[in-house]
């Protein structure tokens, strides 16, 4: 599903023209996008929480060049999903038929 498919979607659902949707949807993102920035985590019950992870300095090669190259701390975005998030996804993907059931050969 694509950003114009959710618009679409909650469209037709709640009956908001899809322009507003879209305003509200990047709303959303840009606010989370900056509380992230600004090292503040976003936590939405129910759903999960986007949260701010530091990676440690580590070592790496340029595979190119052969060369152990040092890579400095830095931070990442991360999404966790609540446990009820989790539980339902794995519910209705279970109860989905496998790919290889809809083979004909």
């Amino acid at each position: 599903m694509r950003k114009a498919d959710l618009v679409a979607n909650i469209a037709d659902k709640t009956g908001i023209a899809k322009v507003d949707v879209l305003v509200s949807l990047e709303s959303f993102f840009k606010e989370v996008k900056g509380s992230l920035a600004e090292g503040e985590n976003v936590y939405i019950r129910g759903f999960g929480s986007f949260v701010v992870k530091k990676r440690a300095k580590k070592i790496g090669r340029h595979i190119q060049k052969n060369k152990a190259i040092e890579i400095p701390e830095h931070y990442i975005p991360a999404f966790k999903p609540a446990k009820i998030f989790v539980e339902q996804v794995k519910d209705k993907v279970s109860s989905l038929p496998d790919e290889d059931d809809n083979d004909l050969d």
